[in-house]
């Protein structure tokens, strides 16, 4: 029997997608260990990748995960530093469970851990985190007679070479692009994938540092972006584009400095994946906006509509041999990429498109801004699925009303989602409308019967 862990303290960090929280109060490395021995047996595989970002944390934390498999038997590969993306495909790539030692876009105070299965395939509180909190609360594990080997493994070029081959480079013209790495781990990819590519890169905070010294590494936050729009405009850029954290999110604005939803990014990548895959299915979340279908449709492709978070996508991905996916967070998923999400294959696929287009992103972005979104808003309550049912109530008959994900209520001028948060007592609006007035007053009724 190993010490256990109490199964309170274990439920404030393993949430619906991964794990997180406060190093050393919530995740340390005698956790991290009995982590890692759980992840091994849940696995039930010889080998095991982990990777980590530059958080201060993340070597003592990747080295006592690879401690705890190794003690389960299992052969542990040390991929060092990584993005995501980068982890995910190495699990794709070599058919190997993954860990990636990541807060994303947290504070510089948080650490914490995604895991995926061999191929990539996602592992989420219904599949697997659930069960691994539950060992690790129990400190009951396998106790392998021997324990297993380590080596490190450097797949930077291989991965480069991977994302590089999601554009046809002939097609590719010279621009001048900055980046803002958020002392992420995209100041240590991007410079690998971009190499040899006809871009001019103007790099931003490219330094490692989990300590973000800068801004926080959540380029999903306005004022986030605005190191990024002012670098653009003084450098006369064609492009920005901003990663988290863990750079497996992009984010971009336009050569005036202006931000483009990552709707109209999931829409113009649709198009140009469909001029290469007629008839394809294409995933977008219900939070998009309505141009994403209606791009999909016009380029041949068929839309499906799924919840948020990423284990749907993926799930769904896998029942349709969906070429694409893409969420309004950023997120954009591929095929061929192991059905991963990427932000390095999506900013190279958005290079290509503005490369053929020939003219500013300014341009090539405006036949697909034709409706006015108010922004994820958040709203702390008491009794969220109280709330809901009153809005509900309130707006039976506007509309037709579905609760895939949340409640959402789409009428012919507008439509908005409501969703609880995973982890907290809060709700998250989107709303969209054909003009601004119509949002608004969207919003504000709903916002209304919310905070009452």
């Amino acid at each position: 029997m190993v010490q256990s862990q109490s199964l309170t303290s274990l439920e404030r960090i393993v949430k619906a997608y991964d794990i997180r929280g406060l190093v050393p109060d919530e995740l340390d490395a005698d956790v991290a260990y009995l982590i890692g021995r759980a992840a091994a047996l849940e696995f039930g595989a010889p080998n095991m990748l982990v990777a980590r970002d530059m958080r201060a944390s993340s070597d003592d934390l990747a080295d006592a995960v690879m401690r705890g498999a190794r003690a389960e038997g299992v052969t542990t590969i040390d991929l060092g530093l990584a993005s995501t993306d980068l982890l995910y495909y190495a699990s794709g790539h070599l058919r190997h469970p993954g860990v990636m030692i990541t807060a994303s876009h947290n504070p510089a105070g948080y650490n914490g851990l995604k895991l995926c299965r061999a191929g990539a395939e996602p592992v989420s509180l219904d599949t697997g985190l659930a069960r691994i909190r539950d060992c690790v609360a129990a400190g009951e594990f396998g106790g392998a007679t021997r324990s297993g080997s380590h080596r490190e493994l450097n797949l930077v070029r291989s991965f480069a070479a991977h994302v590089r081959g999601f554009v046809n480079r002939a097609s590719l013209r010279p621009l001048r692009v900055a980046v803002d790495a958020g002392n992420g781990m995209a100041g240590f990819v991007v410079p690998p994938v971009f190499d040899g590519l006809p871009f001019e890169l103007v790099p931003l905070y490219f330094e490692l540092d989990g300590t973000f010294p800068n801004h926080p590494a959540s380029p999903i936050e306005p004022e986030n972006l605005r190191d990024l729009q002012a670098l653009v405009r003084a450098e006369s850029c064609d492009i920005g584009m901003a990663f988290d954290g863990d750079a497996d999110r992009m984010f971009c604005v336009d050569g005036n400095g202006d931000a483009v939803s990552p709707s109209l990014i999931t829409a113009i990548i649709a198009q140009r994946l469909l001029e290469r895959d007629p008839g394809a299915p294409v995933l977008y979340n219900l939070i998009c906006s309505r141009i994403v279908p209606e791009t999909i449709v016009r380029a041949g492709g068929v839309p499906i509509r799924t919840r948020v978070g990423h284990s749907f996508i993926k799930s769904v991905m896998a029942e349709t041999d969906a070429v694409f996916g893409g969420e309004h967070s950023g997120h954009y998923y591929f095929r061929d990429n192991f059905r991963a999400d990427s932000g390095l294959i999506a900013a190279l696929v958005l290079l290509e498109a503005l490369s053929v287009h020939g003219g500013s992103l300014a341009d090539m972005v405006a036949p697909y801004d034709v409706y006015v979104q108010s922004g994820e808003i958040n709203s702390e309550v008491a009794d969220p699925a109280a709330a809901v049912d009153a809005v509900a109530k309130a707006f039976a008959g506007r509309g037709e009303a579905d609760y895939a994900d949340g409640l959402t209520i789409v009428a012919e001028a507008w439509w908005f989602n409501l969703r609880p948060s995973n982890t907290e007592p809060m709700l998250r609006l989107n709303v969209e409308a054909g003009d601004e007035t119509t949002m608004k007053s969207v919003r504000d009724d709903v916002l209304a019967l919310v905070r009452s």
